[in-house]
């Protein structure tokens, strides 16, 4: 892993428990202290290099962090990272994007020439050459979040899965085959969250597979919503309308290529152990064509493995969908590795075998009313629902603190599988999908702050 991250004592101490045989198994009460110094060092000296987070500390009177309440208004929204004007987007405002862009980074996002930048995915390359790697959601419902990163970053997420997945109970061998399901958009933090995982779980001279279909691009994306979004408002020209209608074919075309060529794959390499990556609905769909093709568990190895993270993404699947992929692939809780996690921070928390995410001692969990206004306050026993918030430690490249849309149960108490970090149901719900919506009250204020700047 990359070490020359710029860290304060604390800080560094706490993020080095990566490479701890179990960092998962440090009491709330012992953390709190450390996390509670390590927090303010990072406040201490960012505050004046992040200008939203300047803005934050300002509007909530906060000169110190001493307990999680002072940490609460220096969180930001997770809609901080697409507060830019759609328009700059839409109209190729690289500079202007620019400007925003630095407002919520830790290093500064200098102007740089913009000739020759055809599109988002050019700009976007444009400052991975500048230091500045850029990692953005998927924006499927609506302008993507740009979140901005260094290398030591990207290098940290990738350790840090790795290690994670040894808590999970993978051990990397170097043993078995690799199976990508594709059908993830490719942006630097993807990319090197998935690198180290491979290189560990790889046997010599077995090529990893990945579908051989056109990438997915942040870009790409883009230009489809904000096509889809003229046509619904009746402002698309018509070159326009066939041009999405080109672009949907093609793409779902692609989709139907990477199942078919991922189940392929695994029927064809059924006699090696198999590592099997990618998100809950893809992996349905290729079992049942695995499935249709006459082959089940049966035919496959004993110790074959995978991992996913992310959940079902609003695909719907028949409520018996993980035996289904079990008993297609071979799979079993015991050789499953689940994460969950978020782009707006570097580390993703592992689902233990009691069926809980524990949270690592360098990142901290709130949990927050549905506003994100106000701390609910960690109990001793017992779960407590809310909104999930996180400092991530390990962040370097933009502030680690951020309010998710996530509904979580959380608890602080030691879990069922022997570890005493707090942990996070497997129930999370995205307060989008509810009926009441994703009301955050700070998200107007930072809106309105970070334009205003640019």
């Amino acid at each position: 892993m990359n070490t020359a991250m710029t860290l304060d004592s604390q800080v560094r101490q706490l993020v080095s428990l990566v490479d701890a045989e179990n960092p998962f198994d440090m009491a709330f009460s012992e953390v709190l202290p450390r996390q509670l110094e390590a927090i303010n060092e990072r406040f201490q000296d960012r505050v004046h290099k992040i200008k939203l987070l300047k803005n934050r500390a300002e509007t909530g009177a906060i000169t110190q962090v001493r307990r999680m309440a002072d940490v609460v208004p220096l969180l930001f929204a997770h809609t901080a990272y697409k507060s830019y004007p759609e328009g700059w987007l839409v109209e190729q405002k690289w500079d202007r994007l620019g400007r925003w862009l630095d407002t919520v980074s830790t290093n500064r996002v200098a102007p740089m020439s913009l000739d020759g930048i055809q599109g988002l995915d050019d700009w976007l390359g444009r400052l991975g050459e500048q230091g500045h790697y850029v990692s953005c959601s998927s924006g499927t419902t609506g302008k993507c979040a740009m979140m901005n990163a260094t290398q030591v970053d990207l290098d940290f997420a990738g350790h840090a899965l790795l290690r994670g997945l040894v808590f999970g109970g993978l051990a990397p061998n170097h043993d078995r085959r690799m199976i990508s399901l594709g059908q993830v958009a490719s942006t630097p933090r993807n990319r090197a969250t998935g690198r180290p995982m491979t290189e560990a779980l790889s046997a010599p001279g077995v090529e990893p597979f990945y579908p051989q279909v056109p990438p997915i691009t942040i870009g790409g994306i883009t230009e489809m919503v904000t096509l889809r979004k003229k046509m619904s408002d009746g402002t698309a020209k018509p070159g326009e309308v066939a041009r999405y209608e080109a672009e949907a074919a093609a793409r779902a075309k692609a989709i139907e290529s990477a199942v078919q060529q991922a189940a392929d794959a695994l029927i064809e390499s059924r006699h090696m152990k198999l590592h099997i990556t990618g998100m809950l609905g893809p992996m349905y769909q290729v079992a049942e064509l695995v499935r249709s093709k006459g082959y089940s568990a049966k035919d496959f190895s004993p110790e074959n493995s995978a991992f996913w993270s992310g959940g079902l993404k609003r695909a719907v699947l028949p409520p018996d969908y993980r035996k289904f992929i079990f008993e297609t692939l071979n799979l079993t809780t015991e050789r499953i590795c689940q994460a969950y996690g978020m782009q707006e921070i570097s580390t993703t928390a592992i689902r233990c075998k009691a069926g809980r995410y524990h949270m690592a001692p360098w990142v901290m969990l709130l949990l927050l009313d549905e506003s994100g206004d106000h701390l609910i306050e960690p109990t001793a026993s017992g779960e407590l629902e809310g909104r999930a918030a996180f400092f991530d430690l390990s962040l370097d490249g933009r502030w680690g603190g951020v309010i998710s849309g996530d509904k979580i149960r959380a608890t602080w108490e030691p879990c069922a599988c022997g570890n005493r970090s707090p942990s996070v149901g497997e129930d999370v719900q995205r307060y989008a999908d509810l009926a009441s919506g994703d009301k955050i009250a700070c998200a107007g204020t930072i809106d309105a702050y970070v334009r205003g700047v640019t």
